[in-house]
């Protein structure tokens, strides 16, 4: 049986955990490999509406065991936040499994990336200020602290003392904030022990034996191609691997076992944050597009930068990734437009350039070359099939399928989730 990875093929927020739902009840695990609570999965079932940061989407579907694999951090107050809103909305989190060697995130942790990131002024990031940047720099820096650890206190202990040597004098004299206390942080994370206890796994070892027994591992990135920190429009990226290699090191099911890479795609681009942005819309059409697109952060609300759809990214997400098929999400929202124009290339100081360039600089000055597609006025909200759309959409579909290097193999045409259109099995 296949291993599946999940990812997004722009800066994120294109839909995922609609996709990671439209194969939940085909998969027996969802895991999460990357990241931690700076990404959210909005997924709309019925007329319930759940909006998860932290844990795998597949904590929704009856059957499916969620993994929290080594690759991600863990905030642990946010966990526990996000298991008691479902418990207490009647669904059953028992199955969930977290890696003991994936690294928390600590009071300090948060701290650190509010007041840094303050610090910069205008040379900002744009992070979500939850500790995520600072805790995978702990681990690179060999100073992290482990889900393990918790359940050791003497180690607990002397990681933090360790940790706290360093960090209060740059919080003290650097940033003139107080001092944070190794007992606060020792007590608070020690609080969540009890949380912790029958989750914890060898999840590794849990993966390996699932698919020994046929089983279907999905994988679920957060974030996205674009913001991976080797891959993406760095330093304008997140702090972890979120492109298909990510998946083997952050849970550790070898490469050649993922044989299928879903990227989900929205029929336009937006972006959360600082960074360049080359088909970004300034005017009142990119108010239109987030109007009706309801572009608003998952997890920090902020208001989503709005632009066409950028085919040259799309190809380069294909190539990164390996992809196999395409979700393209939200076609509806380009409902009622005349033409809906798609950047084909860019043009960097008069050289046209039909693929990403990857000096820094450049991509940073692209200005988009532009295709117009003819628009349609029809509601496709109840299409089903490829052939309920309207003749215009389907071209779009069909000339983006062309330019983005891979087939578009699910089209979302509204929000709920029954709103999808299939062309081809995305586990076939």
């Amino acid at each position: 049986m296949p291993a599946v990875l999940i990812t997004g093929a722009q800066w994120g927020d294109e839909g995922k955990g609609r996709a990671t739902d439209l194969l939940g009840s085909r998969v027996d695990y969802v895991v999460k490999f990357n990241g931690g609570n700076n990404a959210g999965h909005t997924v709309v079932i019925g007329d319930e509406k759940y909006a998860l940061h932290l844990l795998p989407s597949g904590i929704l579907t009856p059957g499916v065991t969620p993994i929290i694999a080594n690759g991600v951090v863990v905030d642990l107050a946010v966990l526990k936040q996000e298991l008691d809103a479902l418990n207490a909305r009647g669904l059953d989190t028992s199955k969930l499994k977290i890696s003991a060697n994936a690294h928390v995130i600590t009071a300090y942790h948060r701290t650190l990336d509010k007041v840094t990131e303050r610090f910069l002024g205008k040379r900002q990031i744009g992070t979500t200020g939850r500790g995520i940047g600072p805790a995978y720099a702990d681990k690179i820096n060999r100073v992290g602290i482990r889900i393990q650890d918790i359940f050791d206190e003497s180690i607990l202990r002397q990681k933090v003392e360790a940790a706290l040597d360093f960090k209060n004098q740059v919080l003290v004299k650097i940033y003139n904030r107080r001092a944070i206390g190794v007992d606060e942080v020792v007590e608070e994370l020690l609080s969540f022990r009890e949380l912790l206890e029958p989750m914890v796994a060898d999840t590794g070892l849990m993966l390996h034996e699932a698919m020994q027994a046929g089983k279907t591992v999905l994988f679920e990135a957060g974030q996205a191609t674009m913001l991976d920190i080797d891959h993406g429009t760095y330093p304008f990226v997140t702090s972890s691997n979120a492109t298909a290699g990510g998946a083997s090191t952050g849970s550790g099911l070898p490469p050649h076992q993922i044989d299928r890479v879903i990227a989900v795609i929205k029929a336009y681009t937006t972006r959360v944050g600082a960074g360049p942005f080359p088909t970004e819309l300034f005017d009142e059409m990119g108010e239109h597009l987030a109007k009706v697109g309801h572009e608003y952060g998952t997890t920090t609300g902020r208001l989503r930068r709005c632009g066409w759809y950028d085919a040259p990214m799309a190809r380069y997400a294909a190539r990164i990734n390996g992809v196999t098929d395409f979700v393209l999400t939200k076609l509806d929202v380009l409902s009622g437009l005349e033409t809906i124009p798609v950047c084909v290339a860019y043009d960097v100081n008069g050289v046209r350039h039909d693929e990403m360039p990857v000096n820094q600089s450049d991509f940073h000055h692209a200005k988009p070359v532009y295709v117009e597609f003819p628009g349609w006025s029809e509601d496709i909200s109840d299409a089903r099939r490829f052939e309920d759309l309207p003749k215009n959409a389907q071209d779009y579909i069909l000339a983006l399928e062309k330019m983005s290097g891979s087939r578009m193999s699910a089209i979302g045409v509204g929000p709920e989730r029954e709103q999808v259109v299939v062309r081809h099995d995305l586990l076939d």
